[in-house]
């Protein structure tokens, strides 16, 4: 079974405040409390900062987060800033997701698509990646496409996708575009680096 990732949940308003490093913890100081204010962090970092400011700071906001270590960000050395940056979000309490992907450069939004019902943080992370293919495709570009997905880059290397979600009456567009996507992806030579 695939360890979770560590996640801290700062919590602003809620029975008690403070920085929580499990999602039951952080339930405890939430549920049934009258407009808590809560949202989830990557890096403990991050946590601390957003606790000492103001929650509008961070809530509803697009937050870039890398997974890793400094060390790690060392070894990689600076991105190409002539590529496209993609990403894919989901709600985990309404199912809702999207995508989109940036110039990495500028952060100028090239695409942006959604929201959709009922669908998975790997399918938009995937459908963002094929997504940016097309888009250079279309404007003959070659370009680096950085995402920080390894399930979706593993289905785009495998050109196939992996879910186990199902597809129903209300992600029936969602699923539409998974397969064309991968009908796509059939079409195209593509060379990875990683």
């Amino acid at each position: 079974m695939k360890k979770q990732k560590q996640k801290y949940y700062v919590v602003w308003k809620g029975r008690q405040t403070g920085i929580f490093e499990t999602w039951a913890a952080c339930t405890a100081q939430i549920h049934g409390f009258p407009d808590a204010v809560y949202k989830s962090f990557l890096t403990r970092q991050l946590a601390e900062e957003a606790f000492k400011s103001e929650s509008a700071k961070f809530i509803g906001k697009d937050i870039f987060e890398s997974e890793l270590s400094e060390e790690q960000i060392k070894l990689l050395g600076e991105p190409i800033l002539e590529s496209i940056s993609v990403d894919g979000a989901w709600n985990t309490f309404t199912g809702i997701v999207e995508y989109q992907g940036v110039e990495t450069k500028t952060g100028k939004v090239l695409f942006k698509v959604g929201p959709f019902e009922d669908g998975t943080n790997n399918i938009v992370e995937f459908l963002s990646i094929v997504h940016a293919l097309a888009y250079c495709k279309q404007h003959n570009l070659n370009i680096p496409i950085y995402s920080d997905s390894r399930n979706a880059i593993g289905w785009v290397k495998n050109k196939t996708q992996k879910t186990n979600h199902i597809k129903s009456e209300k992600n029936g567009k969602l699923f539409d575009l998974l397969e064309r996507a991968v009908n796509g992806l059939m079409k195209m030579n593509i060379q990875m680096k990683f």
